[in-house]
């Protein structure tokens, strides 16, 4: 008996030496994160890795990244299903496109504080914009690989994904652009937008963006991008038009 305490003892010393102080970091802050105990800090290490050109790296988030945006879509449909049983197909559609835009992911990224977990050593590596929600993703392709599918959905509506936070999203407008594109295929208008580059004083490219219905100019607006100029312009076109009817009206009822 003495000697099973040795060698138990022996083997927990050796196991505690294995383990790195960067793994010990993650895995404590994923615990908190998670509310539970991971299993494989492998799948979390190759989570929280970026691709980096200057060094043979074997692995980086981008695959789990993949398989997380694939298990995220299949929980969220599942989630408002069961959630909104008299909701129609497009009203589910609009919600899960709130849910899993990559503005909405990045924001639920940066509250967890994800790049925090990033290896040291790709610190000098540049970080996309997005980078906090293509962790996200990455995260919850680790989680499932690591504690399978009940455990991994558990953990998104009860921890990372809240019900709580799914309802905020439901009034909220993820795309101007989109919106009016669907009313005129309702109302059967035709809204078109006519994009250009122009040059300003100090030399600087900006892009200028005309919304049209019909034969009608409504709003126009410039950004610094030919995309950003597009949904500015779309959302001063829907407060425009929704002084005149009700754009939004009732996407619940079937």
């Amino acid at each position: 008996m003495e000697l099973q305490k040795y060698f138990s003892k022996f083997l927990l010393k050796q196991r505690k030496k294995v383990v790195t102080e960067r793994d010990y970091f993650l895995s404590t802050e994923l615990n908190k994160i998670l509310g539970t105990e991971i299993q494989n800090i492998n799948f979390y290490r190759e989570a929280f890795s970026i691709k980096n050109s200057s060094k043979n790296q074997e692995s980086n988030y981008e695959r789990l990244e993949f398989l997380g945006d694939s298990v995220l879509g299949t929980i969220v449909s599942c989630h408002l299903f069961q959630t909104y049983p008299k909701g129609n197909e497009g009203y589910m559609t609009q919600m899960k496109s709130k849910i899993v835009n990559r503005k909405n992911l990045n924001k639920l990224g940066e509250d967890l504080k994800l790049t925090d977990l990033l290896q040291k050593n790709n610190n000098s590596v540049a970080l996309g914009e997005n980078i906090s929600g293509n962790l996200f993703e990455a995260l919850i392709g680790a989680i499932y690989l690591d504690l399978q599918y009940d455990t991994c959905k558990k953990i998104v509506l009860e921890r990372l994904l809240t019900p709580s936070e799914i309802n905020k999203l439901e009034n909220k407008i993820v795309s101007y652009k989109g919106l009016l594109l669907e009313w005129s295929q309702k109302k059967k208008l035709n809204i078109k937008y006519e994009t250009c580059e122009e040059i300003q004083v100090n030399k600087s490219i900006v892009f200028r963006c005309h919304v049209w219905l019909g034969e009608e100019k409504i709003a126009n607006a410039t950004e610094t991008s030919k995309k950003k100029a597009e949904e500015k312009a779309a959302q001063r076109a829907f407060y425009i038009l929704n002084k005149k009817e009700n754009i939004l009206g009732n996407p619940k009822t079937v």
